[in-house]
């Protein structure tokens, strides 16, 4: 058995050292070989937890807070989708002091979804060399630069860079902090760390659909300013990833990360030891990147992850979040267009926050499947509404069906596709290509958000609102096929198993 001996001590940069200063843990190869300390099961003791119910609740606080402050970066992605809505008739109405015509706006908001494109594959680069940590910290910078654009833009061109460099830091948090989050959760809890993301999400479009409804176009900017401000304060209070710092053979630094997330029990080893086990592993079997994207784990992971985010975009959800003031417009609902988006966000707040407590006990598979098959028939009703409405008939009795369904629509969307899409991605890819995949799967996901966006307008010119509405429920249909025959359940499964009920 390898112990420390009397002699040995541990370094500044988590490295043993003996008495003659030289390293007992040395070079990142010598650490993954088979002789090295990760390689060894007996290094650390095997040691059992308390698992009573109050023990658990206090040993995941920390773990929830920690996720709690990271996954500001979805409210900081959920501000900058949700600006478009109340933003929108404020920049038609003149605010900006110069000419916005409404293919503008479409313009405006379609930059978004394209920045966040080009922020997929530079995290998807960097995450490994730079850490989750430095990375989610550097990325306040262009939020917080395309603010400052969007404040004080004096053309439509600038106010279009502005929203690209905000789409920028979205789509790059949309990468990083699932995986984050994944890599510091309890698998007990994983799925219901999981749905913060989303969570954040709209509670930032709430932000900005409460905030548009009393303050103008400049008092709504400045307040999205200021979340990059507190986020990067907050998040010098959180450590490094555990594995980030075993993928760099720092072990020490590892050890006491995880103690952190795994408060007030001192006792780690145990989890180390299995994390290092999987590093071991990994690096064991690491094949060039091309050949791992090949073998069936990957490929399933990546059909996998492509599929629920096609389902997560066409069956309408960023239609209602980038729209949701026009289409209340065009209901005549006596129920004010502003009042009508706030409710949206608030069911959107609460349903998602139901899913961080339902999701680790009834499964991911099944409130994907409630969501798809509520999600079809809401869409269902809103198109029969609007092909009432544009036949003629008398709809005036019937104004609350568009209110009513968008908010059970949005409901089920937060409870199932809404958060569950990122939670996968955080735990259907292989370690060795996760960066990769996952950057690769938040660009098509940020692709579709384009086309959803940008080409709504188009398509209702084309076929009319109740036709788009009605396809967004044959997408729904197709979804749900998807579900029941592709989708795995992942609840109470540690990654490794995943991997293997992957490859099955």
């Amino acid at each position: 058995m390898n112990t420390l001996t009397s002699d040995e001590a541990e370094g500044s940069d988590g490295i043993y050292k003996n008495g003659n200063g030289r390293d007992k843990i040395s070079p990142l190869k010598e650490v993954y070989s088979e002789q090295s300390p990760i390689g060894d099961k007996t290094l650390y003791q095997t040691i059992s937890l308390p698992h009573n119910v109050g023990c658990e609740k206090t040993q995941y606080r920390t773990q929830y807070l920690t996720t709690l402050i990271v996954t500001i970066g979805g409210f900081i992605m959920g501000t900058t989708l949700g600006w478009t809505s109340p933003a929108g008739p404020m920049m038609e109405n003149g605010q900006y002091g110069f000419q916005i015509t409404d293919n503008d706006v479409s313009w405006i908001a379609s930059c978004m979804p394209l920045g966040a494109m080009l922020g997929c594959p530079f995290v998807g680069s960097l995450v490994n060399k730079l850490g989750r940590k430095r990375l989610m910290i550097i990325l306040t910078v262009p939020a917080l630069f395309g603010w400052e654009m969007i404040i004080y833009a004096n053309s439509v061109a600038i106010i279009c860079v502005g929203r690209i460099l905000t789409g920028f830091a979205s789509g790059s948090y949309s990468v990083i902090v699932p995986q984050y989050t994944s890599e510091i959760a309890n698998k007990e809890i994983r799925g219901t760390l999981g749905t913060y993301f989303q969570l954040q999400v709209f509670s930032g479009i709430l932000f900005t659909y409460v905030l548009g409804s009393y303050l103008d176009l400049f008092g709504l900017s400045i307040a999205c300013a200021i979340v990059p401000v507190v986020y990067l304060c907050l998040m010098f209070l959180v450590p490094e990833s555990p594995i980030f710092y075993l993928s760099k053979g720092n072990i020490a630094q590892a050890r006491l990360s995880l103690k952190y997330f795994r408060r007030p029990f001192g006792q780690v080893d145990q989890e180390l030891n299995a994390m290092h086990e999987s590093l071991a592993k990994t690096e064991r079997e690491k094949i060039p990147v091309m050949e791992a994207f090949k073998t069936t784990p990957a490929k399933r992971g990546l059909y996998l992850g492509l599929g629920v985010m096609v389902f997560m975009q066409f069956t309408g959800c960023n239609t209602v979040i980038f729209y949701a003031t026009t289409i209340f417009n065009a209901t005549g609902s006596s129920i004010s267009s502003n009042a009508s988006t706030v409710i949206v966000g608030i069911m959107a707040v609460l349903s998602t926050y139901v899913s961080t407590l339902v999701v680790d006990k009834w499964g991911r598979k099944i409130l994907l499947l409630y969501s798809v098959v509520a999600m079809g028939i809401c869409t269902f009703f809103i198109g029969g509404f609007f092909y009432a409405k544009d036949h003629n008939y008398d709809v005036s009795s019937i104004g609350f069906i568009p209110l009513l369904s968008l908010c059970v629509f949005i409901i089920l969307f937060s409870v199932g596709f809404g958060p569950i899409p990122w939670m996968l991605m955080g735990e259907i890819f292989p370690a060795q290509i996760k960066g990769i995949a996952s950057s690769i799967v938040c660009m098509a996901n940020w692709f579709f958000v384009f086309l959803a966006t940008k080409f709504f307008t188009s398509l209702v010119a084309l076929i009319y609102l109740y036709n788009t509405f009605w396809l967004y429920t044959l997408v729904c249909i197709l979804g749900t096929f998807f579900v029941i025959f592709i989708v795995p359940e992942t609840k109470g499964k540690t990654l490794e198993e995943i991997q293997l009920l992957l490859s099955a």
